[in-house]
């Protein structure tokens, strides 16, 4: 296989040709060649080439420059890369600018972006039709998937698990308009053919969702081949283990490539740009009615938001959802903002910070 297989297309073939003229003029590397990174295993990555899979890691160089962790080669990424021979580990030198990019909150105290994956085309939002079936979790990916410019799919999994499909679907759909809601069943062999129009020659369709999901197994089904381990989920409540345990890129039919990732219990939300604004349009666009611009929603006198939920037209709950991530968001906006003036204080001496912008403009693109 080649990059050809992993979601090379015209497009990267000509924005390759003229970054690489980009590059070499201000690098003075000439013996770059285009890779994609299909999978990350901490000190070294895998990467698919013109010749086929490498084994690679970032340069010295790339690792100094790059100041925010998120700015390093992840799953997804075209790179430059170089080789000196046919065995030794590719020497990765810079990544092309991406087309997307799906991020989240990391896990702790520290204000930090974690991503997930790049150059993804299609999200694929996995919730399965069983005792893990959640609205708000739902709520949450699809702000994620707005703010990553990508297009968000909700798949309902397991649909074979369920009695009630068809209000699950009107629940699905009624927080994701506009959104595709398909319905699929691996076990059955249903819903097939609505995932497969997603999966288009060069595009890459990522998956996420909580452990249990059946990610893994959407993956297996449509690859036609166990390339994913998958494992059962608990009866009582539905709860799955986490069988993926790395990111990593697979090519199917078509040449379109799947991303499965490891599912999230907690999706702690990263930015937010626009992704409140689509997921949550109808309360904000019923919030423009309201008798006051800075009503809170909450007991103010002629609120439009109050009286639909009164008149069963929004849901209090998904209306208590926007408010907890409106709140979250502010939150994190704010350590971001105190991070920032404590680096800003703490910054080194003005000649290691010239020296640092001149190594980025060696490997910036």
């Amino acid at each position: 296989m080649s990059i050809h297989d992993y979601g090379w297309s015209d497009y990267w073939n000509g924005f390759w040709d003229q970054w690489k003229q980009s590059y070499e003029e201000r690098a003075g590397n000439t013996q770059i060649r285009p890779a994609r990174l299909i999978a990350d295993y901490g000190q070294k990555v895998k990467l698919i080439t013109m010749d086929g899979e490498r084994w690679g890691a970032a340069s010295g160089k790339l690792r100094h420059a790059m100041v925010d962790p998120a700015e390093m080669p992840a799953v997804g990424d075209w790179v430059a890369i170089t080789t000196s021979d046919e065995v030794s580990d590719a020497v990765i030198h810079a990544v092309l600018p991406r087309k997307s990019q799906i991020s989240r909150q990391a896990a702790g105290f520290e204000t930090k972006e974690q991503l997930i994956a790049t150059n993804v085309d299609t999200l694929f939002l996995v919730n399965a039709l069983n005792h893990d079936f959640n609205m708000r979790r739902l709520e949450r990916y699809l702000i994620m998937a707005w703010n990553s410019g990508v297009n968000p799919v909700v798949v309902l999994s397991k649909s074979d698990l369920c009695d009630d499909v068809e209000q699950r679907v009107a629940e699905a759909e009624g927080v994701a308009p506009g959104v595709p809601v398909i319905v699929i069943s691996a076990l059955q062999n249903e819903g097939r053919e609505q995932l497969e129009a997603f999966l288009q020659p060069g595009c890459t369709v990522a998956l996420t969702g909580s452990s249990g999901s059946g990610k893994s197994t959407i993956v297996n089904w449509l690859s036609g081949a166990e390339v994913q381990l998958t494992q059962d989920v608990r009866e009582e409540d539905s709860r799955g283990r986490h069988t993926t345990t790395h990111r990593q890129l697979f090519p199917i039919a078509k040449q379109a490539v799947l991303l499965d990732t490891p599912g999230m219990r907690e999706l702690n939300l990263w930015d937010d740009s626009k992704g409140v604004a689509h997921t949550f349009a109808d309360i904000i666009e019923t919030a423009q009615q309201c008798r006051f611009a800075d009503c809170k929603h909450k007991g103010e006198a002629g609120c439009a938001v109050e009286e639909a939920i009164q008149k069963g037209e929004l849901s209090e709950s998904r209306v208590n959802n926007y408010r907890k991530m409106q709140r979250e968001l502010e939150y994190q906006a704010r350590k971001e903002a105190d991070r920032r003036r404590k680096d800003s204080r703490s910054s080194t001496t003005p000649g290691r910070k010239d020296q640092r912008s001149g190594w980025r403009r060696d490997v910036e693109w």
